[in-house]
């Protein structure tokens, strides 16, 4: 073989390295590329599918394992932002990857699954988050999971993997059926390489695989002692669907074990529409005047105006727009309420206000005026462009 730079001759043909074996990339930020193109497209399970995405001009992913990207997508002529956990490790920093399961009736996913394909660009913000492990570092872990809530902890567990950390991780995934466990072959593979992660699948009913020697029935207090009998020691991580995420928190609860040892995430819009009918019910009886010793109140009120349809409301000083906005009446786009998914995103035209988002705007957008509703007080009377 005979070598030339970055090109070289092999079995009479000549060869040319690929470019990320050269140099190091540049970082990929949303804020210098907006969209990545989509490179493959993996089908996990019957309903579930890994989207990867590569960057046009061959920057690396640079993010912490459990985060998340958030995807605006133009989906029947509307714009629609999702959150989605990273599932590939950030060790492999020249794809990332989304694992989405197939909601039915689900707008978002039924168009991914349907649509999303090798070739096809999105537009994308992000990583942000702060569910990950990176930032507990511990001597042991517990990783709990159902269905697709499985990504963020599959990233953590793929981290360990390749980076040859033998931590000590138990990792528990519950499913409907053992068909329906997302990356088994991986995680047995992992389980394999690594003599101090050990993986246990609990899965509701046996399904089409009646040779399933697993357990069957649902995650309980008595069998996490027998699966883990130290989890008590150990910093534990969760996500999946709100019911199972509740009923860990619970168990967790009846065993005493300390909560700030305990770690959650979940991206159900659903439920976060619950959350934000009660954050907005809250910021209804937060938002009353209150009065000091002398009468005086201590919350500002500030004109908010609508621009475009025309509409006037108010809004204190210690109270999002967004929430101000809902009282009045006011119809406006939102998802998840946490400044994470961008649905809320507008044009300030005039005025002042204090945001503390979560990754769901560029800061070139905020350089531009562009503020998001659900996490932004005012500082002054506002004028918006919607």
């Amino acid at each position: 073989m005979k070598r030339d730079g970055d090109t070289f001759e092999l079995a009479g043909s000549r060869l040319t390295r690929p470019g990320f074996w050269s140099a190091l990339p540049e970082r990929w930020t949303s804020d210098a590329e907006e969209t990545l193109v989509c490179c493959q497209v993996r089908q996990e399970t019957h309903d579930v599918k890994s989207f990867f995405f590569t960057s046009p001009q061959g920057r690396a992913f640079v993010f912490e394992p459990g985060q998340f990207i958030t995807l605006e997508l133009e989906i029947d002529g509307e714009t629609v932002n999702r959150c989605y956990t990273i599932s590939s490790a950030p060790t492999r920093p020249h794809t990332i990857s989304i694992t989405v399961k197939r909601v039915p009736g689900g707008k978002v996913s039924n168009w991914l699954h349907d649509n999303l394909q090798a070739g096809v660009t999105v537009r994308v913000l992000g990583p942000a988050g702060e569910f990950t492990c990176a930032r507990h570092p511990a001597r042991k872990y517990l990783f709990l999971s159902a269905g697709s809530g499985i990504t963020p902890l599959m990233s953590m567990s793929r981290t360990h993997h390749e980076l040859n950390e033998d931590r000590d991780i138990v990792f528990v995934h519950s499913a409907r059926t053992p068909d329906d466990i997302i990356f088994a072959r991986e995680l047995d593979l992992i389980a394999t390489n690594q003599g101090n992660f050990r993986t246990s699948f609990v899965c509701e009913r046996v399904g089409a695989r009646t040779n399933w020697a697993g357990i069957t029935g649902f995650l309980t207090l008595p069998l996490l002692k027998l699966i883990v009998p130290d989890f008590m020691e150990r910093e534990i991580f969760t996500c999946g669907p709100a019911p199972y995420m509740k009923a860990v928190r619970d168990l967790l609860d009846e065993a005493g074990f300390d909560r700030g040892h305990y770690h959650e995430e979940s991206f159900s819009f659903e439920t976060l529409a619950e959350s934000a009918a009660q954050v907005l019910q809250d910021a209804a009886h937060d938002a009353a005047p209150t009065a000091t010793g002398d009468g005086a109140q201590t919350a500002t009120r500030f004109a908010v105006s609508f621009a475009k349809s025309r509409r006037d409301i108010e809004c204190g000083s210690d109270q999002h727009v967004l929430d101000a906005a809902r009282q009045a009446g006011v119809r406006l786009p939102a998802s998840c309420t946490q400044g994470m998914c961008g649905t809320c995103k507008v044009k300030l035209v005039s005025g002042q206000v204090e945001m503390k988002h979560n990754g769901g705007i560029r800061q070139r957008e905020i350089d531009q005026g562009m503020v998001l509703l659900c996490c932004s007080k005012p500082l002054s009377d506002l004028v918006i462009d919607k």
